[in-house]
């Protein structure tokens, strides 16, 4: 397993590649200190499976560089790993193409399980962004008060009935009118409350739950 591990600071590199050890007894840690080495790495090997970046490293134009990466590299998922914590800017990162975002304050088990997350498949997002981005909405709409008792708002229920109707988060982005990485988002929220892993996870909840095939309007 090969990852990408993208960051100017040397020391920070040291503490994440003994986390990235964690992940496997055959994973390779690929290094740069700057955004256009770790271009070239990922040119040089294109088949790794994870591209751990920092936002603010040399070379880096931070969610810019993030969709230059993506467009040139569209099959390595990206993890943002960023002290950054501004849910306006995270949620720009997941438009441009991440399928994480984890905060450099994050605990060794945190990050783990982001990142194991990510390579099976999912997205992580920090739940205190969930919780902020879910408030931020509540206090746009009100009608998005939380529905059934089970903290999923109104938008967040519209985008479970998409995903166990089986559409990709493109397609639920084109039906609700909303940014790919707003949705990316919302998933995540649906998969922290429901205390879920994966979309076959939440659709099974949702089902056990009655949250689909019923009006919750």
């Amino acid at each position: 397993m090969k990852i990408l591990l993208a960051d100017d600071h040397a020391l920070f590199r040291g503490g994440l590649r003994y986390v990235l050890q964690q992940l496997s007894d055959a994973v390779e840690i690929l290094e740069a200190d700057n955004f256009q080495d770790g271009l070239k790495l990922a040119g040089q090997h294109p088949e790794m499976e994870l591209a751990l970046l920092d936002l603010h490293m040399p070379g880096s134009e931070g969610a810019k560089s993030v969709s230059y990466f993506h467009q040139h590299y569209p099959s390595i998922p990206i993890v943002v790993v960023s002290g950054e914590e501004d849910s306006a800017n995270m949620e720009k990162v997941m438009n441009y193409g991440a399928v994480g975002f984890v905060s450099k304050s994050s605990s060794t088990q945190t990050m783990l399980g982001a990142l194991k997350l990510v390579l099976s498949g999912g997205v992580y997002v920090p739940p205190e962004i969930l919780l902020h981005h879910s408030a931020g909405a509540e206090q746009v709409d009100k009608r998005s008060m939380y529905t059934n008792g089970y903290g999923l708002t109104l938008r967040q229920m519209e985008v479970l009935k998409y995903l166990c109707a089986g559409m990709s988060n493109k397609e639920i982005a084109s039906a609700i009118h909303l940014a790919e990485g707003t949705v990316k988002i919302h998933v995540a929220a649906v998969y922290h409350t429901l205390k879920v892993g994966s979309r076959l996870e939440a659709v099974r909840v949702a089902e056990q739950l009655g949250l689909v095939g019923v009006d919750h309007g």
